[in-house]
């Protein structure tokens, strides 16, 4: 008999069916302990040094772990196969240990990347030791996150109160999108105009063409600056004949991308379906885990966090075929498509994200899944498919007409595709949207046919300011410049916006004053640990830990001596001199300038006194200098008029946060007697006597109130997953009471803490069970007489 250990028990549910008897499979319900976050919890003092403590919740699980252990004589690690999944596996092979648990059993890790009978057979068959050089990177990542948190935070809210916390990696996030909108308050928009003609052949087909060159030379972007330069060129083309001067044509391949990782899986889930990156691996994990389809449970997709384009054979060889059988022997290359990993030591072993059996296509198990499960299967079921097939082709032509003296050259292009090859089932999509279209162009053409001018179409454009960054586009950024890993950036994208650091709205990250403030702290006092370049170093110091080239302690001490010796001096910073630096840095965001040419910084109540930036006990604001004579003050960001900071907050209600995907409908965000609600349009659909309606969250402003958490509340009841010992179903909603989970037609409130819309099947377990423990314990009432 053997114990094997998972992190989830959904999982363990479907792995013991796997293995059958003679296997215990338990979960540990994700980490089992984590560093306090007190004094001493990493001691630099003491070569970096760790006290672990069990997690609050690690308890219940590790005594059923032990439990089992006594009794056999062989332990398989299997948490995830990940740099995260090797720590859970240390961790609890540390913490047995120290119990005296393994002096007779056999320790042994295995890792599966798809939950499938035949993986998880082979794992068992293949086991292997602990990865030490996983686990030191594993333990310098935690330390030196610790270590600027734990320090950093501190001086944070002290000299910046109203601040939340800072972080290694979510501080450099927070600037690249601080330094986006800085960058678009700052952009100045540059005039250009652009001369389209409009030809007609003999055979009365049309030509759009642009104009490329005057008197041979070839025209820049900014060329023709305004109206003027473009009218003297109209002038000159009155009564103009042209001809055609030129045809070239050449076929071109485009190739498909590459199966997803789990950044460009987020990428392109935040393009297409709008999910947010922690909902994209929300959805994921249930896809690897499994959903059950005639009473078994199956493993849909392999794991979700790589950073590999790999692909076993066994997956190549059943894509071709089923796009053999499907589209036909043109759509399979001869030989299959192999891809290169662009992230800095990728974990080549991994494979990337695909479905784990070509025999289940997105249609055939549409009635098991719910709606974003289907949404995201298919995505990744077309994107393995499409990067395994042919290459799609293209014929394009240009075309360059000109005048008999060569005075001008207008050129127009288009294509035409002769094969669609992966494109018949899948187009990657992009983060910003261009408006140019392609035409098709006439086959019948010939140089020196004659064309009849239609008309010229002169248009005067303004180049607009770098796009805010979307959650793909930041995704991808962070991913380019080597910051965190794919696994990190959801989380990251979330404690930004739990720290109200960032608004996310259409979409769109915006930075809120709190967030802009840190930002400018930080890039003053602590410039270096906010840089790109010093961020993007540590973690390829930490990649060489875990290929085994660097020792983990050394870079401890490397990165420490520096960063001790900045706390100490930003400890002896005076308020003041913070405020000083901000109000000189932020002065367009706290001070900005008014449309009559006043004085912005000029109090409006005293009209004497002059407005700073003043630090209270709730964070910052604006106050006028002569207090306590004058007591206005208001909010610092996004407030123009002055108001006093006891005025109402801006009116929201009836606010038109954006249409439902789905439904096209407007989602619209209304007051009514018992608070603020999201509605689905003004009238109710057929056979219904209201319209979908779905109540703001508790602690939730209404001007935090966005499109994305409109839709999340609107699946609501959403599917949490299955219990693994009914199998019935736990979902998650919300009631007169509050939010809930409910399973086997019992309810158990949430906590303040807990989150409807993303708590976990894990989470469901111990409310419920610390739910049912209190009710036992509870004396029985008293039947009234």
């Amino acid at each position: 008999m053997a114990v094997v250990i998972v992190e989830s028990p959904t999982k363990a549910k479907t792995i013991s069916k796997y293995l059958g008897p003679g296997y215990t499979v338990l979960s540990s319900f994700g980490h089992v302990r984590d560093l306090p976050a007190k004094n001493g919890s990493v001691d630099p003092d003491h070569n970096f040094q760790m006290v672990w403590e069990m997690t609050p919740q690690a308890k219940k699980h590790l005594k059923a772990i032990t439990d089992a252990i006594k009794q056999e004589d062989e332990l398989y690690l299997a948490s995830d196969p990940d740099r995260e999944g090797e720590a859970i596996a240390w961790h609890l092979k540390e913490y047995l240990n120290e119990k005296k648990l393994l002096q007779k059993v056999k320790v042994q890790r295995i890792v599966f990347h798809e939950i499938t009978k035949k993986a998880i057979k082979e794992a068992v068959d293949h086991p292997r030791e602990l990865n030490e050089d996983l686990i030191s990177a594993y333990l310098a990542r935690r330390a030196l996150d610790f270590l600027v948190g734990f320090n950093l935070s501190p001086i944070l809210w002290r000299k910046l109160p109203g601040s939340r916390s800072a972080g290694r990696v979510q501080s450099v996030a927070l600037r690249l999108i601080t330094d986006r909108e800085t960058d678009i308050e700052t952009f100045t928009s540059q005039e250009y105009w652009t001369l389209d003609g409009h030809f007609q052949t003999q055979t009365r087909n049309q030509i759009q063409a642009r104009l490329t060159h005057i008197q041979g030379q070839k025209l820049d972007k900014f060329a023709l600056p305004n109206e003027k330069s473009v009218r003297d060129i109209l002038d000159h083309l009155d009564s103009k004949t042209f001809r055609i001067a030129k045809i070239e044509k050449k076929e071109v391949k485009r190739h498909p991308a590459a199966p997803f990782i789990t950044s460009t899986l987020q990428q392109e889930a935040a393009r297409k379906l709008y999910f947010g990156a922690s909902k994209t691996m929300r959805v994921a994990q249930q896809l690897y885990e499994g959903v059950e389809m005639k009473g078994e449970m199956i493993g849909l997709i392999s794991y979700m966090r790589t950073d590999s384009v790999n692909l076993s054979q066994d997956a190549l060889t059943g894509s071709r075929q089923f796009i053999q059988t499907t589209y036909g022997d043109s759509y399979v290359p001869s030989s299959p498509r192999a891809y290169k990993s662009k992230a800095k030591n990728a974990q080549e072993a991994h494979e990337a994200i695909r479905p784990t059996n070509f025999d289940l296509p997105p249609e055939s198990v549409r009635g098991t899944l719910s709606e974003d499960q289907f949404k995201l299967y298919s995505l990744i079921w077309k994107r393995m498919l499409a990067s395994q097939m042919e290459s799609a082709v293209f014929e394009q032509k240009s075309v360059d007409i000109s005048d008999p003296e060569t005075y001008v050259n207008f050129r127009a292009t288009g294509s035409t595709v002769k094969f669609d090859g992966f494109l018949k089932i899948y187009e990657e999509g992009k983060d910003d949207e261009t408006d140019g279209k392609e035409q098709n162009l006439p086959q019948n053409l010939h140089v020196e046919d004659r064309l009849t001018t239609v008309k010229f179409n002169p248009e005067q454009h303004f180049t607009s300011p770098p796009p805010r960054y979307s959650e793909a586009s930041l995704v991808k950024k962070l991913e380019e410049l080597g910051i965190g890993r794919p696994s990190t950036y959801a989380n990251i994208i979330r404690t930004l916006q739990d720290r109200q650091y960032v608004d996310l709205e259409k979409r769109r990250f915006f930075p809120t004053s709190r967030g802009r403030l840190v930002t400018a702290f930080l890039t003053n006092f602590f410039n270096k640990y906010v840089e790109f370049d010093f961020t993007a170093g540590l973690e390829e110091q930490l990649d060489e830990i875990s290929s085994g080239h660097l020792e983990w302690h050394q870079v401890l001490h490397q990165f420490w001596e520096e960063f001790i010796q900045t706390i100490k001096s930003a400890e002896k910073l005076r308020i003041t001199d913070v405020l000083d630096y901000l109000e000189e840095n932020l002065t367009a965001l706290l001070f900005p300038a008014k449309d009559d040419g006043t004085d912005p910084r000029k109090c409006p109540k005293c009209e004497d006194g002059k407005l700073n930036l003043k630090i209270g006990k709730f964070g910052a604001f604006i106050g006028c200098s002569h207090y306590p004579e004058c007591n206005f003050t208001r909010k610092f960001s996004d407030n123009e008029q002055g108001e006093d900071s006891d005025s109402p907050q801006q009116e929201v209600e009836d606010t038109v946060l954006g249409k439902d995907p789905n439904s096209d409908e407007d989602v619209v965000l209304k007051k009514g007697p018992y608070g603020f609600y999201f509605q689905w349009g003004t009238k109710p659909p057929a056979g219904k006597k209201k319209p979908k309606r779905a109540a703001l969250p508790k602690g939730v402003v209404p001007q935090d109130a966005t499109l994305e958490m409109a839709l999340d509340l609107g699946k609501l009841p959403r599917e949490v997953g299955q219990h693994p010992e009914t199998g019935k179903k736990i979902t998650a909603g919300v009631g007169r009471f509050g939010p809930y989970v409910l399973h086997d037609k019992s309810f158990t409130s949430l906590k303040k803490d807990d989150n409807v819309l993303t708590i976990s099947v894990e989470r469901a377990l111990e409310l419920m069970k610390d739910a049912a423990e209190k009710k036992a314990k509870a004396p029985p009432r008293r039947k009234k007489k």
